[in-house]
């Protein structure tokens, strides 16, 4: 084996992204009206509406996502730029459902993916479930006049953290996941007139916005994994299933109290009201009116975190790589 060799793919691998390039890339989202299209000029990202006058443009090597969200058409040239400069385009239909992502992806790293595939422990998961529970617990623990109900949500999340530890089987910690999330959900929007946490139905309007956001959310992380040429197929705590891209449902795990916090406090300023959607079927659609907004809403925080998001994929890159004990894998930490 030529070790030399692996030692300097190993270090360019790792040195893939650095904090200080990444701060400077740009996340852009385009709300695609009825004729406009995406394309490419002069090293520059172009929008055009239905008369080809240039909406919005945008150099190419700052870009790290656009989201295109409705309808449009793109040109192979456009794709073939994405993986050029380095730059992921995610399609989304006018519902915010994620149909595809292209671009830049890595995946001619061989070596990460033979260690996916090998992986088989318990580990990991139970870092990212302790981490997710730990910044729950911390988001009711900031709740300013906390009565019996929260106190008692906090005591029993606290209860299944210490026993993740000695979990045995996959199902023992998702379980713990599951009734900890149910207790978060209850008391944080206890407020709020809902029925709990439906994903994808879209029951109600709270739902249809977490959908939308955790969809953002998963969008950025599916970017940033497969950035540095991870299968996201492959997971290490939601196992594989056909089409579902396991991996990424894993690591957005810790960082959906994001989401949560933001949502409920623009329910409570009044940014995000049920009128605002339109129910179909027995599902809350958000009107095309207001999605620019939402998106403006559910994604500020996000890039508000954005570094932080970026180092705990980066860290979780190295550590994995290396194959380092779990208590050096990173730890997304929301604060009380």
């Amino acid at each position: 084996m030529n070790y030399f060799a692996v030692f300097r793919f190993l270090k360019e691998m790792l040195n893939l992204f650095t904090a200080p390039d990444f701060s400077k890339k740009q996340i852009v989202f385009v709300m695609f009206n009825e004729g406009e299209k995406l394309s490419f000029s002069n090293d520059n990202l172009v929008v055009k509406d239905a008369d080809g006058k240039i909406k919005f443009q945008c150099t190419c090597y700052r870009l790290f996502v656009v989201f295109a969200i409705g309808h449009t058409s793109i040109t192979s040239v456009l794709i073939q730029k994405a993986q050029k400069f380095g730059f992921f385009i995610a399609l989304m239909t006018a519902g915010f459902r994620l149909y595809s992502v292209i671009g830049a992806a890595k995946d001619g790293n061989t070596l990460l993916r033979r260690k996916q595939y090998q992986y088989e422990g318990l580990g990991i998961a139970k870092i990212i479930i302790a981490n997710k529970m730990n910044n729950q617990c911390n988001e009711l623990k900031n709740i300013r006049n906390k009565n019996e109900y929260v106190k008692e949500a906090i005591f029993l999340i606290n209860q299944y953290i210490h026993k993740i530890d000695s979990a045995s089987a996959l199902n023992e910690l998702m379980a713990y996941e599951g009734l900890a999330s149910k207790l978060f959900f209850k008391n944080h929007f206890s407020n709020i007139s809902w029925n709990g946490r439906q994903p994808r139905i879209k029951r109600d309007y709270i739902n249809s916005t977490m959908d939308v956001g955790y969809t953002l959310l998963f969008t950025y992380i599916d970017a940033l994994l497969s950035s540095y040429g991870f299968d996201t197929y492959c997971g290490v705590m939601h196992r594989q299933f056909y089409m579902r891209k396991s991996l990424v449902c894993d690591i957005v795990e810790p960082f959906r109290i994001i989401i949560d916090h933001e949502i409920k406090k623009a329910i409570n300023l009044k940014q995000i009201r049920e009128e605002d959607f339109v129910e179909f079927n027995g599902q809350y659609r958000l009107k095309w009116s207001e999605s620019s907004r939402y998106v403006k809403i559910l994604m500020s925080p996000l890039i508000e975190h954005k570094e932080e998001i970026f180092d705990y994929v980066q860290s979780f890159y190295r550590a994995f790589m290396k194959e380092l004990p779990v208590y050096k894998y990173p730890i997304f930490d929301w604060g009380e």
